[in-house]
């Protein structure tokens, strides 16, 4: 996760941001939630690679396909 996402107090108040940029990760999933496609997304951050947004919705996937999801969704609440 660290090679992909950066989270830093002194950089967007600590949002989890794309490694490098100033990019918060959750601009991704809103422009897929809004149907914009993965490749329009990178257009409208250039900072961003293609290779970090893959790995970011491959690590989500991963979360909340995980045996310990419950665990995670315990921990929200």
């Amino acid at each position: 996760i660290k090679e992909y996402i950066s989270i830093d107090k002194e950089v967007m108040s600590g949002q989890p941001v794309f490694k490098g940029t100033r990019v918060a990760v959750e601009s991704l999933f809103w422009h897929l939630e809004k149907g914009i496609s993965l490749d329009q997304f990178l257009e409208d951050f250039p900072t961003v690679t293609k290779e970090q947004a893959i790995a970011v919705l491959e690590i989500a996937g991963k979360i909340l396909t995980s045996k310990d999801i419950e665990k995670i969704y315990a921990s929200a609440a």
